[in-house]
């Protein structure tokens, strides 16, 4: 007779996403404190998903999380911050609130309301970014479709590449692998292509270099560095501006994304990003050996 296969809950839920099987899907296992990196990566990849998150700890307002794509950990990501905090709030593992979420790259404060969680980003990275003509090529355009606007490596937490494009350009974008692992070696977020619109609504699509460049739906942390991005290039004023950002048309996945970006003396220092969860499946999955 054989023995019965340990087994871990788990929860599906759409982040950012306007209805449910839309946004970008996520799985999260509960009480997965002692599985190993190497079950934990096994797992990610049998969800297949663009990102899976491993919970224990949860309690006294906060909770441990382990965050990781079908090929590699994460310190850090937005959807899955946002869809692991509301998940925990609708189980009644946590109160709705602002919730502590213990990550790669430390304490990180999740607000969860009814229907969705609004994430504050962490310290601002701001750095020089390779040349846009460059970054066009990588994915597919050319330098005439670039607006000439610097591409800034920014983040707040995951750093990525923003590049801001032309009307129309979007559309043609196709990521070259090769190029983009020689552009941005050590930018373990990705690319996030920005055309914007006439006020404060703007379209993204990102190529996730923890995906092997392939296309996210929805993509917090990225938003995030959008926000910054806008402020560097003095397209937010002092303050707190707010900016919306749908992403996924491509994958038939849309998405929305609301962010803000604050600044102070000029200088961008802080963001956040929220939208909506919607719970679509709930199971077992067995623990790897």
């Amino acid at each position: 007779m054989t023995p019965r296969t340990a087994e871990l809950a788990y929860e599906v839920v759409d982040v950012f996403a306007p209805r449910p099987f839309a946004g970008n899907p996520l799985a999260v296992v509960l009480d997965a404190g002692a599985l190993s990196t190497e079950q934990c990566q096994a797992l990610a990849r049998e969800f297949h998903l663009s990102e899976t998150t491993f919970v224990s700890d949860v309690g006294d307002g906060g909770y441990r999380v382990r965050i990781f794509t079908t090929d590699t950990e994460l310190p850090f990501a937005g959807h899955p911050s946002v869809g692991t905090a509301h998940t925990l709030v609708r189980l009644g593992l946590l109160q709705a609130g602002v919730v502590q979420q213990h990550c790669g790259v430390g304490t990180v404060p999740v607000a969860v309301t009814g229907d969705g969680a609004r994430l504050t980003g962490g310290a601002v990275q701001l750095r020089p970014g390779p040349s846009p003509a460059d970054l066009a090529l990588a994915v597919g355009l050319t330098p005439d479709d670039v607006t000439g606007r610097p591409a800034h490596l920014v983040g707040c937490g995951l750093e990525f590449a923003q590049l801001d494009v032309r009307p129309g350009a979007l559309d043609r974008a196709r990521p070259d692998r090769r190029a983009l692992d020689a552009l941005l070696p050590e930018v373990r977020g990705g690319i996030s292509l920005l055309e914007r619109g006439t006020g404060t609504e703007h379209t993204v699509r990102v190529f996730a270099g923890g995906l092997s460049w392939e296309e996210d739906p929805a993509t917090g942390s990225a938003a995030l560095g959008t926000g910054v991005w806008l402020a560097t290039e003095g397209l937010a004023g002092e303050g707190t501006t707010g900016y919306r950002l749908h992403q996924g048309a491509a994958l038939r996945r849309p998405s929305v994304l609301d962010g803000t970006v604050t600044v102070v003396d000029g200088q961008p220092v802080g963001a956040t990003v929220e939208g909506t969860v919607h719970p679509v499946a709930r199971g077992t999955i067995a623990v790897p050996a």
